[in-house]
């Protein structure tokens, strides 16, 4: 290791930052502001990352809770399951033989739950809620985001959007059921299910009230982000999380109004008679008055956010993952400047690809190939930030931390998820996949392990930032090991599922001779989903315990970090930084430079240096 330099922190006094003045206004004791002002509807950004996180963390585990009451389903479909009774009441059906087993109907409204709450609520609100308003302040070097009330209405719009999602769940009819998609006619006739009255209106309202949470917080990160760096934090001296914050809050605002405005025709077909999305349809042999509508304009509409939201999902954990591996290999990002621009394409081209979700769907096959190739282009900046991330790794002198581990468990799964990727890409490959549990094992491999793994990291090299302790490393790597090795032993089975054909959304397969051989295996990934279910509700006792019990940061900059984040005090208020805010003077990845293990960035350049890129 190289010798370790000890940056004297009077430069951070030194150092002329903005004037003082927010933080002898704002920084109040938590006991003289209150505990509801100061935890509840608190306007430090820092306590609403908390809230989004918690948050999130409750939502992925209802999340998770249902998948593996529809797992049981398919990989049990002949075991009784009327122990649930007492929890799904009337949803599990009771034989005369007295054997349960789960109702039809609300198998598909699991499915649909699990999809809307894991895609919105966890990896979408919880991940880039949770990190975009802890380190966007932090790290370019502001007091708060330009409008704290606003970002207080951020998380009281999801919070509210959590709130209807849920109670839809206790609906006599039960919740939507239609699928996360919400493709019409399901979802655009209240009659054509038992999810499809009062269970989808709320389904709308609650995702109406999420993009609004979207929208006030992307607009904050945006304008955070371009007004209020510190004094020399230029756009290229940020850190790639921020790159990556900035460019997943501009695709949020781009992207999510669309649905909005596809929900909005969804909800007149099903209170006023409109025709946007129908056309000559029967319900029990009785033709309706629709005529005229398309249900593939709110395909278009839906996967115009949908094919974004990928990214928006993906991007943060990709900011995350870089930042960690960096600090923790004890390196320089390799290629910092490609990775800026990998960011900035893969926004861009995420734009163009949204029909390849609709191969199926009857488009006209020259338009296809016109989305094949922008599909195919969209993996090239993706690899170009895996071969960084593997050079970056290269040759470091690496700590084998929580955070560490699931940064490089990320690169694994976003390799092999993005693999499958290129298959389903291919308009004549995808025809033979499409509906099966191939899509399935792609699309939860790169977009929802591999975004998870990128949150698990953040969570544990950020946690003492977060609360001024460690969480636990011992059950840290058993939670990674664990769910590594799980989550593999779940999807990668369901590959050869989907090339065999075998389809998405069936309620069971036993009734089926060309799938039941395939019973066997279906057992083998519900154990597996059960065994990594057990090991989040670990990781989450491993959260809150250390919360209180961890062990106490006695440093500022634990890991050896050079980021701002680091230079605030241990349990920083409202405001961040007691004195005037650091000047920046270099890029976030000066590490092993001139025989220093790291240089922060408020330590001006040496006489002779040369700033490094």
């Amino acid at each position: 290791m190289a010798s370790v330099t000890t940056y004297d922190e009077d430069l951070l006094i030194k150092e002329q930052g903005y004037d003082d003045h927010f933080h002898e206004h704002h920084h109040g004791d938590k006991y003289q502001s209150g505990f509801i002002t100061h935890y509840i509807f608190s306007m430090d950004h820092k306590i609403i990352a908390k809230q989004f996180l918690i948050t999130g963390m409750f939502w992925a585990l209802i999340g998770a809770a249902m998948s593996i009451i529809f797992r049981l389903q398919l990989g049990f479909p002949e075991e009784s399951m009327t122990w649930l009774k007492p929890i799904l009441g009337k949803w599990i059906v009771v034989n005369d033989a007295g054997i349960g087993t789960l109702a039809p109907e609300f198998y598909y409204a699991l499915v649909t739950m699990h999809g809307t709450i894991i895609v919105f609520f966890v990896l979408t609100a919880g991940l880039s809620g949770t990190f975009s308003n802890l380190l966007i302040p932090l790290q370019i070097g502001a007091r708060d985001m330009a409008s704290p009330m606003l970002n207080m209405f951020s998380y009281w719009f999801f919070f509210l959007a959590g709130l209807v999602m849920f109670l839809s769940l206790f609906l006599s009819t039960g919740p939507f059921s239609g699928g996360w998609t919400a493709y019409p006619p399901l979802s655009a006739l209240p009659q054509a299910s038992s999810g499809s009255g009062a269970g989808m209106t709320m389904w709308i309202v609650s995702m109406v009230f999420f993009v609004v949470s979207v929208l006030l917080g992307g607009i904050n990160y945006i304008t955070t982000v371009l007004n209020l760096r510190t004094k020399g934090m230029t756009m290229w001296r940020m850190p790639l999380t921020i790159w990556a914050f900035f460019v997943t809050a501009i695709l949020g605002l781009l992207s999510f109004p669309v649905l909005v405005s596809g929900l909005l025709l969804l909800t007149l077909d099903r209170s006023l008679g409109t025709s946007f999305y129908l056309s000559e349809i029967f319900v029990n042999g009785q033709a309706l008055d629709f005529v005229g509508g398309s249900p593939i304009l709110y395909q278009h509409l839906f996967w115009f956010l949908g094919h974004p939201e990928v990214y928006i999902i993906i991007l943060p954990a990709m900011g995350l993952v870089s930042e960690v591996l960096s600090v923790h290999a004890r390196k320089p990002i390799f290629g910092y400047k490609a990775m800026v621009y990998s960011i900035l394409a893969i926004g861009f081209l995420s734009f163009i690809v949204w029909a390849h979700h609709m191969f199926m769907s009857g488009v006209n096959p020259f338009i296809s190939n016109f989305f094949v190739i922008f599909t195919l282009i969209i993996a090239v900046p993706s690899a170009v930030k895996v071969f960084n991330w593997i050079t970056t790794l290269y040759g470091g002198n690496i700590r084998f931390t929580s955070a560490m581990l699931f940064a490089i468990g990320f690169v694994s799964m976003f390799i092999s998820g993005g693999l499958t990727g290129i298959f389903l890409g291919n308009s004549a490959i995808d025809i033979q996949m499409h509906d099966t549990y191939f899509v399935v094992a792609h699309f939860h491999i790169v977009m929802g392990i591999a975004a998870f793994f990128g949150m698990f990291a953040g969570i544990y090299n950020w946690f003492p930032k977060m609360y001024g302790r460690f969480m636990n490393e011992t059950l840290g790597r058993i939670h990674f090991w664990g769910t590594m090795i799980g989550a593999y032993a779940i999807f990668w089975p369901m590959h050869y599922l989907g090339m065999a054909g075998v389809p998405r959304r069936y309620y069971k397969f036993d009734s089926f001779d060309t799938f039941s051989h395939f019973a066997d295996m279906n057992k083998f990934i519900t154990i597996a989903a059960i065994i990594v279910f057990a090991l989040q509700v670990l990781f989450v006792i491993n959260f809150f315990y250390s919360i209180w019990y961890g062990k106490k940061m006695t440093t500022k900059n634990p890991w050896g970090a050079t980021t701002l984040e680091w230079t605030t005090p241990i349990n920083a208020g409202h405001g961040n930084w007691e004195g005037n805010i650091p000047t920046v003077h270099r890029w976030a990845y000066d590490y092993g430079k001139d025989g220093n293990e790291f240089i922060p960035q408020y330590v001006p350049l040496g006489e002779n240096e040369e700033e490094s890129h």
